[in-house]
């Protein structure tokens, strides 16, 4: 305490050695007695500013000193005054290692200067107001040293007014076990964009390189090292009907990750809060922390929040703004504050250190995704139907041929359909092996109809009476509908599936919407024919050869054009 590095000049030497009573003479009026220099004049590059205008007995109020256009400053010396005295009121609390506490006037935490080697263009302590006194009107005031020969003294903010109505909190400042920080105050959200990305800031979007100025739908978070290193500047936002979130993780997988969630309230206002994944449960909300600027807002069905935090990244393992973590961004649906299970996620191909500026790039899709994906394709837009079309219309083509002392088409039938349902089988084990969770949303509840019906149909076929019982229609007309049912689950779950990893542009979409038409198409001309055989008298050889190659034909032009949707979605699905 011997030296004068709780006054402003610890990098002076023109003031080493000076003694603490000093520091507490600057406290009276703010000057660098004994310096040998003079203040400058000309108006201070420094600012003063407090988060509201008003405060009540006992209230914690934010205070931000910043430099103009990111200039740093390496010393400062900061008090409460009750304006037309120079009573120091109140008491600091102060963000670790950046700053120490001052005793001036004999009141223990009533001024703030900064630690030796400070240098930086931003920090944010908090003031409490006396919990017992009535103080009309209250104003802060600064010292700000640029470098040994170059200060400023008495930069002051604008006035805090006291009032007797509390202060409104903000929302997002609730903890885990519903008690509240000293809450940031909330402004109207500035336009967030990708200006600067890999530039000044990591910048993190869904499509790949959109902005958030210009696209609506884009997908966007940022993070911004401010000068000094001991604080980051988030932004994000997306369209969501909820909630849209990021974290950092060690692994691709979640659970264990550091996470900040900006989600509607029951008013329907965007608010921040702080959360810690534990594993494939809701993440469990935690202390919003030393969290400060924050901006939020909700526009046509876009969430944004942005704020500043001197929060040290922590997962499992490994904390640090240093360090590298994957980054995730998720969104979904929220019900009065409280996020549910989210209905997408994005996950950065790499590790990245927020300290670094870059653009990061979306992980491409693990490829046991990819697999599910094309088996599922494949057995219900190719072998299945193929089962399915055979069953119904070319009966009549290997009329008389018998295979393993069954008719051949009863054969093919059934190799293909137990074929589409052990790609199903295959198809649902890997995507619950790799996500070991219910990842929420239609497609899954989909999926797993699918299953389970696939599942009875086989075990249905196996326990069907004879083809002359009298029942025997019970069954033939259930397997059918079954069969059905299963098809269209099974479309409507692929078109799900590809809406989770289709881009902006939507053309796995389309091209799903082009197969299935397809479809629909060559069905609704088999059963024009069909029909047309039946209303046709077919007695002669010739007629009937003729109409049964008409089926053939017909089928044969279907599957060509199956194969080619199949093969174009599968080289999509694997280029994603």
């Amino acid at each position: 305490m011997d030296l004068l590095v709780l006054l402003l000049l610890c990098t002076a030497p023109l003031i080493r050695g000076h003694r603490l009573e000093l520091v507490i003479d600057s406290c009276e009026d703010m000057q660098l007695h004994h310096s040998g220099l003079s203040p400058q004049h000309a108006p201070s590059p420094f600012t003063v500013t407090a988060e509201q205008r008003r405060y009540t007995l006992g209230e914690d109020v934010k205070v931000e000193l910043q430099g103009q256009a990111s200039t740093p400053f390496t010393g400062f010396l900061l008090e409460a005054i009750e304006v037309g005295s120079e009573t120091p009121v109140g008491s600091f609390a102060i963000p670790a290692g950046a700053a120490k506490l001052l005793t001036c006037s004999q009141r223990p935490n009533s001024a703030v200067s900064h630690t030796s080697g400070f240098n930086s263009s931003y920090i944010q302590v908090t003031w409490r107001s006396e919990p017992s006194r009535d103080i009309k009107t209250v104003q802060f005031r600064a010292s700000f040293v640029l470098n040994s020969t170059t200060f400023w003294v008495n930069v002051t903010s604008p006035v805090l007014t006291f009032t007797n109505a509390r202060v409104a909190r903000s929302a997002g400042s609730l903890t885990g076990n519903g008690s509240t920080d000293p809450a940031p105050l909330v402004k109207s959200a500035r336009s967030i964009s990708s200006a600067d990305c890999g530039v000044t800031k990591v910048c993190f979007t869904q499509p790949p390189n959109c902005d958030p100025a210009v696209s609506s739908s884009c997908y966007f978070m940022s993070a911004m090292m401010l000068p000094g290193g001991t604080a980051v500047r988030y932004e994000m936002t997306g369209p969501s009907q909820g909630y849209i979130a990021f974290g950092f993780s060690a692994d691709q997988m979640m659970g264990h990750d550091d996470i900040y969630v900006c989600v509607t309230d029951s008013s329907g206002q965007a608010v921040v809060q702080h959360m810690y994944s534990t594993g494939h449960t809701t993440p469990q909300a935690v202390a919003l922390g030393n969290v400060y600027n924050v901006t939020t807002s909700v526009q046509n069905g876009v969430i944004s929040c942005s704020f500043t935090t001197t929060n040290i990244i922590s997962i499992q393992g490994t904390s640090g703004f240093n360090q590298s973590y994957y980054l995730l961004f998720v969104y979904g649906p929220s019900s009065n504050g409280q996020i549910r299970i989210h209905t997408n996620y994005f996950i950065s191909n790499s590790k990245i250190a927020i300290s670094t500026p870059l653009a990061v790039s979306q992980d491409t899709i693990p490829d046991i995704v990819k697999a599910h994906g094309s088996l599922m394709l494949i057995a219900w837009m190719t072998t299945g139907t193929l089962g399915m079309m055979v069953a119904r219309y070319l009966k009549k083509m290997a009329k008389g041929t018998r295979m393993c002392n069954k008719d051949l088409w009863f054969v093919v039938h059934v190799g293909v359909m137990c074929l589409t349902v052990a790609a199903t089988i295959i198809a649902f084990i890997l995507i619950f092996s790799y996500a070991q969770d219910w990842s929420g949303g239609a497609h899954p509840v989909l999926g797993c109809l699918v299953m389970i019906l696939s599942f009875i149909q086989p075990i249905g076929a196996l326990l069907r009476c004879g083809p002359q019982h009298h029942l025997r229609y019970l069954f033939n007309w259930t397997h059918f509908l079954n069969a059905v049912v299963i098809k269209a689950l099974a479309v409507a779950a692929i078109f799900t599936g590809l809406d989770r990893i289709d881009s902006s542009d939507g053309w796995l979409m389309k091209v799903m919407g082009g197969f299935f038409a397809w479809e629909v198409l060559f069905i609704i001309i088999l059963e024009v024919h069909d029909w047309i055989v039946k209303h046709t008298d077919s007695t002669t050889v010739e007629m009937e050869s003729a109409l049964v190659k008409g089926d053939g034909l017909l089928i044969g032009l279907f599957f060509i054009g199956n194969i080619c949707f199949l093969v174009a979605l599968l080289v999509g699905i694997g280029q994603k």
